[in-house]
């Protein structure tokens, strides 16, 4: 992969390297002191200071500063980026149409620029999420326990969306809970609400069990299941190494897997043979999580035009 990078260029120097990658259809970084000016649906400035601005061939513009993984300021995929030296200065204008905004970024000096063609646009591949666990489960429903039979994913009761509600092999309703890490007591409160939610539903005589499926749980956890007559399973997501053979069971003392908030959804593969009452993306998992879950944490946002402008 050709990189072309200059240290300390001149700003007439930095522009031919600007115009240069341009054309190219470069990945471009530049790092030196600058200010920064957006106008557009609001206005906003940063003062002189030493900034790293990214220009990717999209059209999408990022100005970052050393805090934080959100840039301070941004345009996105579809502006056009433009160059210049005016007043003793490099101008870089990053300028999108609709709506208008223009966002400038003046350097007083140029310490670093580096242009590099970038490839490898694949779609990200993601394993080990939430939803690989349920489409495993489903597939083979006896990880559960042995004559478990789904029959709804998403089912929507009063406490929010079950992940999967089926029958036991006597016919009793379970409502299963899916966590793809080590979860503590706030699981099993989320799973308590959703059997007292199916209670209702079914009257007061129904048997309703509740099983949370999830790698390990916390001692506080499995007390609290205990003292509700709730169930835990423990197995482990699949991986991509093993996505053709049903998930493993996992040892309830194991540490703690990477969180996947930010993780997308994978796709139901069993939206032909099962009822699926609601969306994944209609589940608002802070609504039924209790707060004392040390485990649990909550998904940055990304950043959004209307946010960072």
């Amino acid at each position: 992969m050709p990189v072309t990078t200059v240290h300390q260029p001149t700003h007439r120097e930095a522009l031919w390297e600007l115009e240069a990658a341009f054309e190219r259809g470069d990945l471009i970084t530049v790092f030196g002191r600058c200010t920064v000016d957006y106008d557009g649906r609001a206005a906003s400035s940063l003062g002189l200071g030493r900034r790293l601005l990214v220009l990717k061939p999209d059209g999408a513009a990022l100005v970052h500063t050393d805090e934080n993984q959100q840039p301070v300021n941004w345009q996105p995929p579809g502006s056009e980026h433009h160059a210049a030296v005016r007043d003793g200065q490099l101008r870089v204008r990053s300028v999108r149409s609709s709506p208008d905004e223009t966002l400038d970024i003046h350097f007083e000096t140029v310490e670093q620029l580096s242009a590099m063609a970038v490839s490898g646009r694949r779609e990200l591949s993601v394993t080990g999420s939430e939803a690989d666990l349920r489409n495993a489960l489903l597939d083979h429903p006896a990880m559960i326990e042995a004559g478990f039979e789904p029959l709804a994913t998403e089912r929507p009761t009063d406490a929010g969306p079950t992940d999967i509600f089926g029958r036991d092999s006597e016919g009793r309703p379970v409502v299963v809970e899916l966590k793809r890490r080590r979860v503590g007591p706030s699981a099993a409160g989320q799973l308590r609400r959703y059997v007292a939610a199916i209670e209702r539903e079914e009257g007061d005589n129904a048997a309703v069990r509740g099983i949370l499926v999830a790698p390990s749980v916390t001692d506080r956890a499995r007390r609290l299941l205990a003292e509700h007559d709730l169930e835990f399973v423990a197995v482990a997501p699949p991986t991509a190494d093993d996505t053709d053979s049903p998930p493993a069971a996992d040892d309830a003392d194991s540490p703690p897997a990477a969180d996947d908030a930010d993780s997308p959804p994978a796709a139901d593969d069993n939206a032909d043979s099962l009822s699926t009452a609601s969306t994944a993306s209609d589940r608002e998992e802070s609504s039924a999580v209790d707060t004392d879950d040390e485990e649990s944490t909550a998904p940055t946002a990304e950043p959004s035009s209307e946010e960072s402008n």
